[in-house]
């Protein structure tokens, strides 16, 4: 009989790390929530309030600055890293959060070493590849959280484009979780009909559909001009891809595992859709694209493989 699945670490205790944090506490993701951050002060706070909601949440809480707080996870989520201020891409970030990676990642593994590790930090796909490399897993064990928040915001704006709920949008945005992805809107959906035919007083057009893609692509900059960081959909975002590990759902979702010959692809951390469950992320290489998609995927690659290459 396997032990049941029950405990999310967050490592780092900033604006997204505590969003996530949140997130599983008062979705009850897990049976106990740990946070964990290197400044002492500020991560005991915020334990401390997070454990003052406890009465209304059936997760317990747990955190600190030493590292036995990792101790018996099932699922780590890293959003450790400097952040991305304004006007910075998010490939400006790799040095610095590299070299995190590679210092915290063989700690993490040896304190939980059967965790499945989600990887957030800043550029995440790079960052996914860094640790993967470091830590000596499986790419199925260290996959980033992709483009699952890109693919949440694709789906709010059609769906309030479309005038429906945003469950009956299907539509993904694939390859970098940055300035290369791309939605796949060659087999997108609203309900069964394919998004060019959906009927309306005014019939999306590609023209439109390009305008949403580029908007969808963006979001991230205007979040941060307006309030500094990106963290409330990110902390749900990651809390869903941690549940469809512990509760091994088998859900499909675009996260970033290290490809190994999937569309002709190795050595880079690209977001395709992707079965999540107990095991971690395996991407299903027989997602449909056509050509156009296909060299965009290939684009994307590219982006990722030169930041990968220039950490050394």
């Amino acid at each position: 009989m396997t032990k049941a699945r029950t405990k999310i670490t967050v490592i780092g205790a900033g604006s997204v790390g505590v969003s996530v944090a949140y997130a599983a506490l008062i979705r009850g993701s897990a049976a106990e929530v740990a946070l964990y951050d290197i400044a002492t002060d500020k991560v005991d706070a915020e334990v401390l309030d997070l454990a003052h909601g406890t009465q209304f949440t059936s997760a317990a809480v747990s955190g600190g600055s030493d590292l036995s707080v990792v101790d018996g996870s099932d699922v780590i989520i890293v959003t450790a890293g400097a952040k991305q201020q304004p006007g910075q891409t998010r490939m400006e970030l790799s040095g610095i959060n590299a070299r995190l990676l590679e210092k915290l990642m063989p700690q993490l593994v040896e304190r939980a070493p059967s965790a499945v590790f989600i990887i957030v930090t800043n550029p995440a796909d790079v960052m996914t590849v860094v640790a993967q490399r470091v830590s000596g897993l499986p790419a199925h064990r260290v996959f980033g959280s992709g483009t699952v928040l890109d693919t949440s915001r694709l789906r709010w704006r059609l769906a309030h484009r479309a005038h429906v709920s945003t469950a009956s949008v299907h539509a993904d945005i694939v390859g970098e979780h940055g300035d290369t992805e791309f939605p796949l809107w060659s087999n997108a959906t609203i309900g069964s009909v394919p998004i060019l035919d959906w009927p309306a007083d005014e019939p999306f057009t590609a023209e439109e559909l390009d305008r949403i893609a580029i908007e969808v692509r963006d979001a991230a900059y205007a979040v941060i001009r307006g309030k500094g960081a990106t963290n409330l959909a990110i902390g749900v975002s990651c809390a869903r891809i941690a549940e469809a590990v512990l509760h091994d759902e088998r859900a499909v979702l675009p996260v970033a595992t290290v490809l190994d010959g999937e569309y002709g692809l190795h050595g880079v951390a690209l977001s395709v859709p992707s079965v999540v469950g107990a095991a971690g992320a395996v991407p299903l290489a027989e997602t449909p694209m056509n050509e156009r998609e296909l060299s965009l995927l290939r684009a994307s690659a590219d982006a990722i493989r030169g930041a990968i290459d220039e950490l050394g």
